[in-house]
């Protein structure tokens, strides 16, 4: 891939401006929802949330941040301590900002990804209790969540672990994906990379089915469900239709996996992975980029690709950035440089927020800021992995703590 110099310096300027504007998220029980101008909100505490600042604190410590590491310590205190469920084991969906006490006590599979995401980077970064986090963290998602039957996770308990949710969802199972391969990275244990290869193998057949649109949402028995949440069409996560930028996600991930195995196996061919990310990326580019006549991906479609929910998302756009890096650098196709740049642009000219900080997380079908789904500016964990990805011009695996950890000229 031949992504130009001065783009990838910009990206990795900007890298630096998300880590200043992250620095605002700390609260005394973990990490808080940052509104339009970077000013804490008096929203409950997200395990999400946490788990994914803690996550970018160790990538700012990666990168030669030393003041992230104090940030990366905080996440782990409060991961290992307010949000985790002393009792029945696990970690609270939400807490109180002020006094600390869950707000909803429920166990749900996507947070828990991202704790094992958390705790992993914080190993890499070396930060006090991490080990031990992450030790807690795979016991409990052994025990709960990991479905090997179905190659999925169980969506969600009540807080003593009965009243399983009788729902799959492949949001979910995606996050559980980049888990399992930093899991793979920081542990070197080759059965979570089988795991995230078998995962991303079958929703690959999915959408293959579909056109390269992938179903999001199966009940108990895997079974899909086309209509689910129609009458909740801009749900954050859990939307009715086709995502477009989980198409553009999984691609990047297919990529990753790809190269995972390539690290191990040499002789790993790998092509159904790199044509199942060529063909999700560009579904998602045909059906998602300028469909209404502006500029921008719209955040979902129908099952023919017609646009339903047209705000445009900033996650969307950076991980088109992150999904035209992986192809490039794995095809050599010129187009995605091309794509890359172009997404780049528009997220310079329409996402960048250059008086308060970070992007802005929304807007409408004419680029203009909005909170329809997203209100304010929660994380900016989408946007600086993507900076680095391409302003580091970091390998598609090792996964992001490992290879940053791994680079030559780490300071």
């Amino acid at each position: 891939m031949t992504v130009d110099a001065g783009t990838s310096r910009q990206l990795r300027v900007e890298a630096d401006r998300l880590l200043d504007f992250a620095l605002r998220s700390r609260t005394p029980h973990g990490f808080g929802w940052l509104d339009d101008t970077g000013e804490l909100t008096d929203r409950p505490l997200e395990l999400w949330l946490t788990c994914r600042m803690t996550h970018v604190a160790a990538l700012g410590v990666l990168t030669g941040r030393a003041e992230f590491a104090a940030l990366v310590d905080h996440g782990v205190r409060a991961l290992s301590s307010s949000f985790r469920d002393g009792t029945h084991d696990g970690w609270f969906t939400t807490l109180d900002g002020a006094t600390g006490a869950p707000v909803d006590a429920r166990k749900l599979a996507y947070p828990h990804a991202f704790v094992l995401l958390a705790a992993s980077s914080a190993v890499v970064a070396d930060a006090d209790g991490a080990g031990e986090l992450l030790a807690a963290a795979r016991r409990v998602h052994e025990q709960h969540f990991w479905i090997p039957a179905k190659k999925l996770v169980h969506e969600s308990f009540a807080a003593d672990w009965s009243d399983v949710e009788p729902y799959l969802g492949v949001n979910a199972a995606m996050h559980t994906v980049e888990a399992f391969l930093a899991l793979h990275d920081v542990t070197g244990e080759v059965d979570y990379l089988d795991r995230a290869e078998a995962i991303t193998v079958q929703v690959a057949g999915w959408a293959r089915a579909r056109d390269w649109r992938i179903p999001e949402h199966f009940d108990a028995d895997g079974r899909v469900l086309p209509e689910y949440n129609r009458e909740r069409s801009a749900d954050p996560f859990r939307p009715f239709g086709a995502t477009i930028g989980h198409g553009l996600e999984w691609s990047r991930l297919a990529l990753s996996v790809r190269a995972s195995r390539l690290r191990l196996e040499a002789s790993y061919n790998g092509d159904e992975l790199v044509t199942a990310a060529t063909e999700l990326a560009d579904r998602a580019v045909a059906d998602g980029w300028a469909a209404d006549g502006a500029d921008g991906f719209v955040y979902t479609t129908d099952w023919a690709g017609r646009p339903v929910v047209r705000a445009r998302m900033h996650w969307v756009v950076c991980e088109a950035i992150g999904a035209a890096y992986a192809l490039g650098r794995t095809t050599g196709d010129p187009r995605w440089d091309e794509c890359l740049t172009r997404w780049w642009r528009y997220a310079q000219e329409h996402l960048l927020d250059r008086e308060h900080g970070s992007w802005h997380h929304e807007l409408d079908e004419t680029n203009r800021p909005a909170a329809g789904t997203w209100q304010g500016k929660p994380d900016v964990y989408h946007a600086l992995q993507a900076c680095l990805l391409v302003g580091d011009a970091l390998p598609l695996a090792p996964s992001f703590a490992t290879a940053l950890s791994r680079r030559a000229d780490r300071p």
